[in-house]
């Protein structure tokens, strides 16, 4: 009776029927109570139960569960159990983002399979440390320890397996964009799974086709994809699945000019991503959206999600060295600026008759200095991003203060100088990260201490905001402004020169300096 129930728990997850596949796996569970079975029984049922759940991305629950079978399995030196639980704790870890705890869990499974000579513990081992190697960009160690598993699990002649590791290996030639090999595999996979009757599978062979199909500009194809992902995924409730599937149809819409449709299938993709858990897949929707709002120019909302996807990586990040983060952080990165200088335009520019173009000269300034000075990658994009909103808290000041052409008065002066505050507040209500918000707010600060508003001294003041006092003032100078006309480049060097160790930090105007002189500004 229990081998029955097993089977028709198998076959049902196998289907995708969760509900049916539960209630199998829970009957079976009573009657090996009921028989007086034995623990390997219960760990065998409980991790289905887990792997059920965890299909469904209810981590938490499945995660529960395989650490119940962990403790049952060790305390009755079930190593078979273990390695197997091993396997699916640590795929629950990967799903997080906890790929150091992940790997971890792998290793031990992967020794305990050695040592007991299991092959097919052994093969899904080595799959799973493809993938984290997949992970970390290093593509073509991945496809050789792909191979390796594939070839293990083909000669121990289990298909489903064996398809899983097409898939996996499909992802990483889409990579490499061997669109041939990763069609391929997607072909193998597929046949495999619809003899095994896998719709699970076949649902993930659908996904990885309509990702290589909008890579190769194929939107019909890569739409047909999408719809059968979601027929089979929808009916499922697998929310991870699901989630994927939303992003992918929202990068279709967008690439095809919809963009409302584009932004309401990535909020879909966002939303069930943070349900299930999936921190990659919410960093991923949130970049796609963040993209979207840039093609509609609502910058607010694209700086929103870019800082939201950001910090997702960022997190990410800490935890393991990981290529593909470094990868999405690029293209990150390729998609910042534009917006956040956008939005530092709006908000100052086009008040002030006086200011038109100074944002791109004030970054183009600091880009140059910063990299002078030795910045790079997402300091130096901290840096422009600093550069290209610094007077934000302009945008809240009343006009007629704004366009006073006379003498301001004390509280006038001070309301202004206010701009700084406003300037680093509203930042943070845009989630830009602190590094930014230190140089919007710190860079009316001088070297001697004499600045606003916090009086900081030296090299208390944040790098990028020594750097950006530095061009901002250059640029002003050989600005025209109402009452004079705009200073020669040489003279506005002279004249800041008087100023190198009080209101400059004088190695950073000596290197500005430099870089001027040079012509290289």
């Amino acid at each position: 009776m229990f081998a029955t129930l097993l089977e028709n728990g198998r076959c049902a997850e196998q289907g995708a029927q969760w509900d049916a596949a539960l209630t199998h796996y829970e009957a079976a569970l009573t009657e090996v109570a009921r028989e007086g079975g034995g623990a390997a029984d219960v760990c065998q049922i409980l991790r289905r139960i887990g792997i059920v759940h965890q299909s469904r991305g209810d981590l938490e629950q499945a995660l529960e569960i395989f650490e119940t079978v962990l403790v049952v399995a060790e305390m009755n030196e079930l190593d078979e159990s273990v390695a197997s639980v091993l396997i699916s704790i640590a795929a629950v870890h990967q799903s997080r983002g906890e790929l150091d705890v992940a790997r971890a869990h792998y290793e031990r499974s992967g020794a305990m399979a050695v040592k007991s000579g299991d092959e097919m513990i052994a093969a899904a081992v080595e799959q799973n440390l493809a993938i984290l190697a997949n992970i970390r960009g290093e593509t073509e160690t991945a496809l050789a320890s792909y191979g390796a598993a594939l070839e293990r699990f083909q000669r121990l002649e289990l298909k489903q397996h064996a398809a899983s590791v097409l898939l996996n290996m499909a992802i990483s030639h889409i990579d490499l964009e061997n669109w041939q090999d990763a069609e391929r595999c997607c072909d193998e996979a597929h046949g495999l799974a619809s003899a095994a009757g896998d719709r699970v599978i076949l649902g993930v062979v659908e996904l990885n086709r309509a990702e290589l199909y909008l890579k190769r500009q194929s939107y019909e194809r890569a739409r047909d994809a999408c719809d059968q992902a979601l027929g089979i995924f929808g009916p499922m409730r697998a929310k991870p699945k699901l989630g994927e599937a939303y992003k992918l149809y929202g990068i279709l819409h967008r690439d095809t000019g919809k963009l409302e449709q584009a932004g309401l299938h990535l909020a879909l993709s966002v939303g069930l991503a943070e349900v299930s858990q999936d921190r990659l897949l919410e960093a991923e929707a949130q970049l796609e959206w963040a993209l979207v709002h840039v093609e509609e120019e609502r910058y607010h909302e694209a700086i929103r999600r870019l800082n939201r996807s950001y910090g997702i990586f960022e997190m990410l990040q800490a935890k393991r060295e990981i290529g593909e983060i470094e990868s999405l952080l690029d293209r990150l990165r390729r998609a910042y600026m534009p917006a956040v200088t956008a939005w530092g335009v709006q908000a100052v520019e086009k008040r002030d008759p006086y200011r038109p173009g100074s944002t791109d000269r004030i970054v183009r300034y600091c880009t140059r200095l910063g990299e002078v000075v030795g910045l790079g990658g997402w300091e130096l994009t901290w840096l422009r991003a600093g550069a290209a909103i610094h007077d934000v808290g302009y945008s809240a000041m009343p006009m007629e203060v704004l366009a006073k052409a006379g003498t301001l008065s004390h509280g006038e002066r001070e309301l202004l100088q206010s701009h700084t505050v406003l300037g680093d507040v509203m930042s943070g209500e845009m989630n830009f990260p602190a590094e930014v918000r230190a140089i919007v707010r710190g860079h009316h600060e001088q070297w001697n201490g004499g600045g606003y508003p916090d009086r900081l001294v030296g090299e208390e003041i944040p790098l990028g905001a020594r750097i950006l006092s530095v061009a901002d003032c250059y640029d002003a100078l050989t600005s025209e402004r109402s009452w004079r006309p705009a200073y020669q480049p040489d003279d506005a060097l002279g004249v800041m020169r008087e100023s190198s160790g009080q209101l400059f930090d004088p190695q950073v105007f000596d290197a500005f300096e430099e870089m001027v002189t040079a012509g290289a500004s």
